[in-house]
């Protein structure tokens, strides 16, 4: 069984579209439409901005979000799932790829989840933390036991979860992390502390929204970060997708029921390998390939 896979924050590089732009009507037509849904133009931003503008979060998400429905509606019929996924932002470009949103309101919706979590982000010092070579359980005692709000936000892959919360509570959670027995506890370079409690008036803001969104049932199930599980229901599609800021990104634990459901090959549609990689690592003997259009 086929498994579709869409990236999240992080898989963005300069000049990303700019080749599908120059070669495909279809998407010259929709970065236009992007441009004019956003307000500012985004095409310009993706095929001659910096790395550095690139990593606004108001830019990142709508450019990854593009390039991945971009890339499946491309495919035409070669695209056909029997079951997709997401990482954070990437479960939007799955839901508008499996049907169940169209490309307007997903784009909609990933800019005012960009704004709503760029301004709650600016509320609260805030980060996040990529914790390496410890086993999950062990990094959520450590989290627990610390002062200050700090947890489990990606499940990356056996041995590599990251933890978001107040920058000094996630400070301190390395060193006890470290101590622990991590290898490594690193700071990485974003702008706030996504998938925590922290994210909470984000949440709010985006919920208000998505229940304002028409959803309509997928073509194929999703299996959604909050859940890990395959979702079909329009209604329990958008439940979830509300509650996705604030709790994990349960990526290990999807790739491994994906494949309890039967997926024996994963396609990562969308820029970047970083999926791929996390695929490698969750179970080397399933097979995985980046999209081809």
């Amino acid at each position: 069984m086929k498994a579709y896979i869409f990236p999240g924050q992080g898989a963005q590089y300069e000049g990303m579209g700019k080749d599908l732009y120059e070669k495909y009507d279809l998407a010259k037509k929709r970065f236009n439409q992007a441009n004019e849904i956003l307000g500012f133009d985004i095409s310009k931003i993706m095929f001659e901005g910096t790395a550095e503008e690139l990593k606004q979060t108001r830019v990142t998400q709508p450019a990854i979000f593009l390039h991945s429905v971009i890339t499946a509606e491309l495919m035409g019929d070669d695209f056909q799932p029997d079951m997709v996924a997401g990482h954070s932002l990437g479960e939007f470009s799955a839901l508008v790829a499996n049907k169940s949103l169209s490309f307007e309101d997903g784009l909609k919706l990933v800019s005012k989840r960009a704004e709503a979590m760029q301004k709650a982000t600016e509320m609260v010092d805030s980060t996040m933390a990529a914790i390496l070579g410890l086993d999950d359980k062990t990094v959520e005692d450590v989290c627990r036991k610390i002062d200050g709000i700090v947890a489990a936000a990606n499940y990356n892959c056996p041995g590599q979860l990251v933890i978001s919360g107040e920058t000094e509570a996630v400070k301190r959670a390395n060193e006890a992390l470290i101590e622990a027995g991590a290898r490594r506890a690193v700071l990485l370079p974003v702008g706030g502390a996504f998938h925590s409690p922290l994210m909470e008036p984000a949440r709010e803001e985006l919920a208000k929204a998505i229940e304002e969104t028409t959803f309509n049932k997928p073509v194929a199930p999703i299996y959604q970060n909050v859940t890990a599980s395959a979702v079909t229901d329009p209604e329990e599609i958008k439940k979830n997708l509300m509650l996705q800021l604030i709790a994990p990104v349960r990526w290990t634990q999807t790739i491994e029921q994906m494949i309890k459901d039967g997926a024996d090959e994963f396609i990562e549609v969308g820029p970047g390998k970083v999926l791929l990689g996390l695929l490698r690592k969750i179970d080397r003997n399933v097979k995985g390939s980046k999209a081809e259009v």
